[in-house]
């Protein structure tokens, strides 16, 4: 702590000022002098020294009377401060008024230099320790805000969970931004999925069955969703509606929704065969649509949803009702999408309500192996 160190030098004879200056400021030290205790006083609240030279013997207030006072102020009470004087029998004096050293006239150039870089290096210790107090000081004080907004951040990531997909959630809340959440248009790939053989279900097990079976259904609906980062549109007994593309822009929508598909499929396998054990005839039917929908958050003060309304959604609902036991119907436009990687079976064209001309589908057999290979390089 050289070039960058303030030293005051207080003394009322000139030549000895002059002196100090000659050597301090040859180690590039920043002087500033002041030739009686008052103006020390100021010069130490103007100038700010990083340590003081300071003679016993001046006008008005003599060195003992401007230490014992610097050590009264909380902050001057470390200021560094080395006596000079040219009475040896000054040093319990000295001490007793809250100096840090003394150093006797006429003293050694080197020896006087050692003992201000000495002090020097025990006040930048002290800064530190006072800067790094200050900033302990400065979270203690913030630590009740900051809890504050972590609970609320925490609340809000849990109320994002229920229809967005973690990974999306989680960047949502982390960049503090929910503008994506207002209504706008976005091309989306719809995907409704619901158990056949549901209504006579209902009407013939009790209460807790039915929780049961439905706790199932939703369990593996909710791996699927963390697994291929879907949008829940609903999740609503034995129906759901998941979409992708929004919020977040996926380049692989069309496809993503019907790898979702078959694993549905796939996984239902297991999920009916453990239903049947049990004298349940269950089974699902899906139905995939791609275009454009309006999206963004609905509902009230205290309950909402993200959900993605228009044409695109009413169609894959109606697709998913012509849809038998296992199979996993897509559009023409969706199918264009993914010909390439997927084997599919034409149904026909149906004539489906709210849609005036008939409209083709497509029962999706498998993924090609080639696609599969993809996806698992991409895993």
């Amino acid at each position: 702590m050289t070039g960058d160190a303030r030293i005051l030098v207080v003394d009322d004879v000139p030549q000895n000022v002059r002196l100090l200056e000659a050597i301090l400021e040859s180690r590039g030290y920043d002087v500033v002098s002041a030739s009686d205790g008052v103006v020390a006083l100021e010069l130490v609240e103007t100038a700010k020294p990083d340590l003081v030279l300071l003679d016993v013997m001046m006008p008005q207030l003599d060195g003992y009377a401007v230490c014992r006072r610097l050590r009264e102020r909380d902050e001057t009470a470390v200021l560094p401060v080395i006596i000079v004087t040219s009475s040896g029998t000054e040093k319990t004096k000295a001490i007793q008024a809250g100096a840090d050293d003394l150093i006797e006239k006429p003293f050694s150039h080197d020896e006087l230099l050692v003992r201000v870089r000495s002090l020097l290096r025990i006040k930048r210790y002290q800064d530190t320790i006072k800067a790094q107090a200050a900033e302990l000081m400065e979270l203690n004080r913030t630590l009740e805000d900051r809890v504050r907004d972590q609970v609320l951040e925490l609340e809000r990531l849990r109320k994002l969970r229920r229809f967005l997909s973690p990974q999306l959630a989680d960047a949502i809340v982390s960049s503090g931004d929910d503008s994506i959440l207002r209504s706008h248009r976005r091309k989306v790939a719809m995907f409704f999925a619901d158990l056949r053989g549901w209504t006579g279900f209902v009407d013939a097990v009790e209460p807790e069955e039915l929780m049961q079976v439905l706790g199932e259904f939703h369990a593996t609906i909710g791996e699927l969703v963390r697994e291929f980062e879907a949008t829940v549109g609903f999740l609503e007994g034995d129906g759901v509606q998941l979409f992708f593309n929004d919020p977040e822009e996926v380049p692989d929508a069309a496809m993503r929704s019907v790898r979702l598909g078959c694993a549905l499929r796939e996984r239902m396998v297991e999920l009916t065969t453990r239903w049947r054990k049990r004298g349940y005839e269950l089974d699902f039917g899906a139905g995939i649509a791609l275009g454009y929908a309006t999206c963004g958050e609905v509902g009230f003060e205290g309950r909402s949803d993200y959900a993605a309304i228009g044409t695109v959604t009413n169609l894959a609902a109606r697709l998913a009702d012509e849809a038998s036991a296992g199979q996993v119907f897509i559009e023409q436009r969706l199918f264009a999408e993914v010909e390439d990687d997927v084997e599919v079976r034409s149904v026909g064209a149906f004539t489906l309500k709210g849609f005036q001309r008939p409209v083709a589908a497509f029962d999706v057999l498998a993924i090609r192996q080639s696609a599969a290979n993809v996806s698992v390089q991409r895993s």
